[in-house]
């Protein structure tokens, strides 16, 4: 039996989001506004039914697929918002669950450090995919469980304040979030990110953190 771990569409992709698939991704990358959807399961396997079903039903192109130990991971996007929410309910009626029926997010971690110190800085840029976070800058961290849904929660804080993404990891047992900037924005960001994670109903699994 496959469980629905996460799905999320998301309407159009922010330009810090896109590049940073485009960068990191192996597949098909996606650009700026295109419409996109995030599918996670288990077991991990499962997840190559799941990219069948999705490129069999639709003409949406994968950015993402990733098969780790326990969850599998799928990215697909288009231009056109119809393919993706098309691809969305092949999915479903492939696996043979409902939307309702997906995890619903716990947010794990929402911290905000302000005026990052010049090392903690460094070691966070070594481990980093995306934008340099600067000494001084304020450090917006998020985690999730289920992870897929990190990147719903970085795409809406993209659109409300002007930060920079430092790094986003949507697979494993957490999604990891790192958004930097200055400390208003950085408030914005973290509020829309928290807000953006709380609208997505579902499963109750596990306890919310928080810490």
């Amino acid at each position: 039996m496959v469980t629905l771990r996460t799905y999320v569409f998301v309407d159009a992709l922010q330009p810090q989001l896109a590049s940073f698939m485009g960068k990191t991704a192996r597949g098909f990358l996606p650009i700026p506004g295109q419409a996109s959807l995030w599918v996670e399961c288990a077991p991990g396997m499962a997840i190559h039914r799941v990219t069948d079903t999705a490129l069999k039903a639709t003409s949406v192109t994968p950015a993402v697929q990733v098969v780790e130990r326990a969850y599998g991971l799928l990215e697909v996007h288009h231009d056109d918002k119809g393919q993706v929410l098309q691809a969305g309910r092949a999915i479903l009626a492939g696996l043979g669950v409902r939307e309702e029926e997906r995890i619903a997010p716990n947010v794990v971690t929402h911290q905000i450090i302000r005026g990052i110190e010049p090392y903690q800085a460094q070691i966070v840029n070594r481990n980093s995919s995306g934008m340099m976070l600067l000494p001084g800058e304020s450090l917006f961290i998020m985690e999730t469980d289920p992870a897929g849904y990190v990147v719903f929660a970085a795409n809406e804080a993209e659109k409300a304040a002007r930060v920079h993404l430092v790094h986003i990891q949507p697979y494993g047992a957490f999604g990891r979030l790192y958004m930097s900037g200055p400390e208003a924005e950085i408030d914005a960001a973290a509020a829309a990110a928290r807000a953006a994670v709380e609208s997505i109903t579902g499963r109750k699994v596990g306890v919310q953190l928080d810490r």
